[in-house]
């Protein structure tokens, strides 16, 4: 059982983490060189429905919670918490960055939001409150077909790709760069960020987007 200062520790990093993550996309968005996968999506249908992006982050979050109901999935605070704080954070963040035209700006600002991203993987993961919805939908798929775990991702995340692709979401170089090293950023940070297990109780760790190794929102 955790004690008081513990919880409190945990929950800082979830919510910090969270919060870190949503302004990571949206310095993704805003360098204008390419998203992750699921930003991809977002982006789509922020042009096709005329939201915000993070709102669409909010839509689609709680879509994929649905989601969770036929593949037997139990949220938990962490899983409730992602749907919100991560859109939310996002369109705060994007309010307050300036428009980027250059080269000479965008590239460090993608940098910096890759960079970001694993931070913020790495907080809210160790504070151990469950997976976020879209990592959920990917075990729940994976205990209910008996496929790998790594199938299952990339299954989803070519889907949401090729379909916020489709709805004008951006491609480009920043989601190749992403792809090849938010797993190892994501890994060391979460080590970084690790809290000491209790006595017996070993941290299991699944990947979501770098998957196989970790979970993120």
């Amino acid at each position: 059982m955790s004690t008081p200062g513990r919880l409190g520790r945990r929950l800082f990093q979830l919510y910090v983490g969270l919060a870190l993550y949503g302004a990571s996309s949206a310095l993704l968005v805003a360098a204008g060189l390419g998203l992750e996968p699921w930003g991809v999506l977002h982006q789509g249908l922020a042009e096709l429905t005329g939201m915000t992006i993070g709102v669409v982050s909010i839509v689609v979050g709680a879509a994929v919670l649905l989601l969770w109901i036929p593949l037997r999935q139990r949220p938990g605070l962490g899983t409730v918490s992602n749907v919100f704080v991560v859109g939310l954070a996002m369109d705060g963040t994007l309010a307050l960055v300036p428009d980027a035209h250059s080269l000479a700006v965008r590239i460090p600002m993608l940098v910096a939001g890759i960079v970001l991203n694993g931070v913020a993987t790495g907080l809210y993961i160790a504070a151990s409150f469950g997976p976020g919805p879209r990592d959920g939908l990917m075990t729940g798929l994976h205990r209910r077909t008996g496929r790998s775990i790594r199938l299952m991702r990339t299954a989803i995340e070519v889907t949401v790709v090729a379909t916020g692709f489709a709805l004008g979401g951006t491609i480009g170089v920043g989601t190749l760069l992403y792809a090849l090293s938010i797993g190892p950023l994501a890994q060391f940070f979460l080590r970084v960020f690790a809290a000491p297990s209790a006595p017996g109780r070993s941290t299991i760790v699944a990947t979501g987007q770098p998957e196989g190794a970790i979970l993120r929102p």
